[in-house]
């Protein structure tokens, strides 16, 4: 930083660096050149490496340094022409210290070599201390952060770690969410195997272990995270952040500008307001228990209640889902849910359909009793509490400076993300966007794109495939059914259910359903729904061809890979009905 004269420290990093990249070739090659004019001498030429940090993000390749491999002999430095290229770039250097921001007169010739010193989009010249400040260092800020970074925009992030560095995903929900689910299936591979013809002792469980592996792959994570954050050049500060005026941050008890200000903040698991509510968990804490939960009581039906019951079954717990309806996972086809639900009760799931829990007492270390709205109780040593997750906005000034929120405390925005306050942005699951990580990740990057790259783009949140990792997997790619019927007049339903192949030598009763949901009136394919093994791994393919708009007279026409459940997907010739808009509307209304 001493280097850089008091004009250019308000330029975007990516000059910064490129005026200190010529400083440092220069004086490299001053040094040689004066040991070997004073007469010293040495018995191996000395190499001279440019791949240095510095190096790397300067860009000079076009001018200073090109042509010079990482291991250049002083000898070749005539035939190389490098003094004519170091003198180059300090005429570079010294013209942005001289006239960093006003424009002159030049040659075509100058203006191409001198195109790569360009101030990035998006660089400020109001005197902000940054380009950019997030607040929120979670899947989505991260992104944003080190995209706007390699874009050359100065970039500060605030994260008070509260779960960890990567956010939600990394820590409390995405990445140990799957590593558990990996781990509870081995008891289901355990049993399978049997009927393959493997004898062995029932395998116990070191809970403890599992947890302890986890924590280390967690903790793995979290340092690529920094290290990401540090290479992009990204000023990582470690505290809660709150907004005071419309380019104003604090941190820490300091304050910082910036041109622009990114909420991604994320969200919060919700905590029913019910009698002995201290005694619930949520999932930020599972992950974290040190023993198996041996009966628990899991309250709410979204993806984190659906996937940890199927989770702690597999790991050989006694699991009660209490549920406000007669069905989860909302949102999603209603038909395709239903399979999975039924699937849960027959592997000995407890569901309590049409209730909630409305008290939990505690009458001892893990020991508690969940009364329900009929009167019946449940005994448990561990109540997840699991009816979904709201905006982290509370407390963060945004209602100080008049960003407006939604009723549920979400951040309103528009379509590229700003919000009624130009300079303030947000992203993620502080928004009413679709709550999934890669949405937060596609949107953080688009952001970046926008505002420093020069490439205005919005994220494309038609058709999202999405999975649910339980017990079997759900995935899903386009409409469900009822939504289907909403925007088209006509729709054809194909449906399969069926015994995999491994499980007609295993012994289990697991059956996988599927379901392909067809616009009449231009056989696009709208919507494909499925329930068995690896559905995820299934439904990322198929989402490709959705998104391409892809017919049921392609789909039928691609040759399947014999024997997969997920050829079952192109050898469905068949409709199980058609149905249309009014068709569907009365038989709502006969029900209702």
């Amino acid at each position: 930083r001493p280097l850089i004269p008091a004009a250019l420290r308000h330029e975007p990093r990516t000059n910064r660096y490129r005026a200190l990249a010529a400083v440092t070739v220069a004086a490299a090659a001053t040094c040689l050149v004066f040991v070997s004019a004073t007469g010293f001498s040495r018995t191996q030429e000395p190499e001279l490496s440019l791949y240095s940090n510095f190096a790397q993000r300067s860009g000079m390749g076009a001018t200073a340094i090109s042509g010079l491999s990482t291991a250049t002999p002083l000898s070749a430095f005539a035939s190389r022409g490098v003094a004519r290229r170091v003198a180059r770039g300090i005429q570079e250097y010294q013209s942005l210290v001289q006239q960093p921001h006003q424009s002159r007169m030049r040659s075509p010739r100058q203006i191409e070599r001198l195109s790569h010193l360009r101030p990035a989009a998006g660089s400020n010249d109001g005197g902000y201390d940054y380009d950019l400040f997030v607040l929120g260092a979670g899947s989505g800020g991260v992104r944003a952060s080190r995209i706007s970074a390699g874009h050359g925009a100065k970039v500060g992030l605030a994260d008070d770690l509260a779960v960890g560095l990567g956010g939600t995903c990394v820590n409390v929900g995405c990445v140990p969410k799957k590593l558990f689910s990996y781990g509870s299936e081995i008891t289901q591979d355990v049993a399978d195997a049997k009927g393959y013809g493997w004898d062995f002792a029932e395998p116990s469980l070191s809970w403890p272990r599992l947890i302890e592996n986890k924590d280390k792959e967690i903790s793995r994570l979290n340092g690529i995270y920094e290290s990401m954050l540090s290479n992009s050049g990204v000023d990582l500060k470690k505290g809660r952040a709150t907004i005071k005026d419309a380019h104003t941050v604090e941190v820490n008890g300091e304050e910082y500008t910036a041109e622009k200000i990114l909420v991604a903040v994320g969200g919060w698991p919700v905590i029913p307001d019910i009698p002995g509510k201290e005694h619930l968990q949520s999932s930020n804490e599972i992950f974290y228990k040190k023993e198996k939960p041996q009966k628990p009581v899991i309250i709410g039906s979204g993806y984190i209640a659906v996937e940890f019951a199927g989770i702690l079954h597999g790991y050989k717990s006694d699991v009660h889902l209490v549920i406000r309806r007669d069905s989860i996972l909302k949102g999603f086809d209603e038909e395709t849910s239903a399979y999975l639900l039924e699937a849960y009760e027959k592997q000995g799931i407890n569901v309590h359909k049409n209730t909630e829990v409305v008290k939990v007492e505690k009458r001892g270390e893990d020991d508690y009793l969940c009364t329900l709205k009929d009167g019946s109780v449940i005994e448990s040593d561990f109540v997840l509490a699991a009816i979904g997750r709201s905006p982290k906005t509370t407390n963060l000034g945004l209602e100080n400076i008049g960003v407006e929120l939604d009723k549920k405390g979400g951040i309103v925005v528009k379509k590229d993300g700003q919000t009624n306050v130009p300079s303030i942005y947000a992203i993620g699951d502080c928004t009413a966007t679709l709550q999934l990580t890669p949405v937060a990740l596609a949107e953080g990057h688009s952001f970046a794109d926008t505002h420093f790259g020069n490439n205005p783009r919005s994220a494309d949140l038609e058709d999202v495939a999405t999975a649910v990792f339980s017990h079997p997997n759900l995935g899903t790619i386009g409409l469900p059914e009822d939504k289907a019927l909403e925007k088209y007049a006509k729709i054809k339903v194909f449906k399969s259910e069926f015994r995999p192949l491994k499980h007609t030598v295993s012994g289990s009763n697991e059956r996988s359903f599927m379901k392909i949901i067809v616009d009449s009136a231009t056989d696009r394919v709208v919507g494909m729904h499925m329930v068995g093994a690896h559905a995820g791994e299934i439904m990322q393919g198929f989402s490709a061809a959705i998104k391409m708009g892809i017919t049921k007279k392609v789909l039928d026409s691609v040759i399947g890979i014999h024997p997969t459940s997920a050829e079952e997907f192109v050898t469905m010739r068949s409709a199980a009905y058609e149905k249309t808009r009014e068709e569907n509307t009365a038989a709502e209304m006969a029900v209702h």
